[in-house]
């Protein structure tokens, strides 16, 4: 398996330090679109995710597989891309389709106000979202976007 070498282990933590960076940046801009503008979770979802991404790139480029640098930028950022836009296919059916029942669930037995109600599944939504989504990301980043690091050869370097 991937993760049965240190270097794989470190790259995983990295990874994943990098998605906790972009799941704040996801959260904050979605949390400040969604009350500040009132427009919809599934486009204050959209924008925070595309924030988020371009933050992950970013770091994952530079600190996570800075030996992938060998890949041109444009060309490694338009794999990134197409991964994430698959990620947002899975990710906007999550935020439409469980956000309803999200409301209920917290409406309903913990007798709270609507706001709360709407702050509480928003942010259980999106956390539902990010992490399916984040399982995606990985494995086919890892194995096709930075396809250009071989794990193999760098354990016997």
């Amino acid at each position: 398996m991937i993760l049965n070498d240190a270097r794989e282990r470190n790259r995983f933590l990295k990874f994943a330090l990098v998605g906790t960076i972009g799941a704040v940046i996801d959260f904050g801009v979605m949390n400040l679109l969604s009350h500040f503008t009132n427009v919809s979770l599934v486009i204050a979802g959209t924008i925070s995710f595309i924030c988020a991404v371009i933050s992950n790139f970013i770091w994952n480029r530079y600190w996570t597989y800075p030996e992938s640098r060998s890949r041109p930028l444009v060309s490694q950022l338009g794999m990134f891309f197409l991964v994430n836009t698959a990620g947002v296919a899975i990710r906007i059916p999550i935020l439409h389709f469980v956000e309803p029942p999200m409301m209920r669930f917290f409406e309903s037995p913990f007798h709270i106000s609507h706001a709360s109600a709407e702050f509480y599944a928003k942010n259980l939504t999106l956390a539902s979202a990010v992490g399916i989504v984040m399982l995606w990301n990985f494995f086919v980043n890892r194995y096709w976007t930075y396809n250009d690091i071989d794990h193999h050869e760098e354990i016997q370097a």
